[in-house]
């Protein structure tokens, strides 16, 4: 039996990262997936025709190398294609109520937008047609 979760959609946020106390990076970050929205078989359409869409949100956690790249080069609204696994968690709140929690550990992320400029040693930005491969 395998576990594998492929979704590609666009970030809601920024990536967040932060480090645990054995130096373990870990970076979030919510991910939009839309599908159109069927009825009795058909696609729903709006007053203008166009289809409907409904939007799933999903958490999405990266470690170490891959959180840093993520946190480094993505930003709000880039497209990116996650390929993990799903994760579910249970943990009691403050107040001693039982919560339920699922995420998406990412074994990868592939960029299907544009990353954003990063600045070289010379203060000088390096844009992606300026990586040989």
């Amino acid at each position: 039996m395998q576990n594998i979760a492929i979704l590609a959609g666009n970030l809601g946020d920024a990536p967040e990262s932060r480090t645990n106390a054995s130096g373990t990076t870990i970076t979030n970050f919510r991910l939009a997936t839309s599908r159109p929205r069927y009825a009795e078989g058909r696609p729903v359409r709006d007053e203008n025709g166009y289809r409907v869409q409904d939007t799933e949100w999903h958490r999405i956690t990266c470690f170490n190398g891959l959180g840093k790249t993520v946190q480094q080069y993505c930003e709000k609204g880039m497209k990116v294609l996650v390929r993990g696994r799903i994760h579910y968690t249970k943990w009691t709140d403050a107040g001693g109520v039982e919560r339920y929690g699922t995420e998406i550990i990412a074994e990868t992320v592939d960029f299907l937008s544009r990353a954003r400029q990063t600045e070289n040693d010379d203060g000088k930005f390096i844009d992606d047609d300026d990586i040989p491969f």
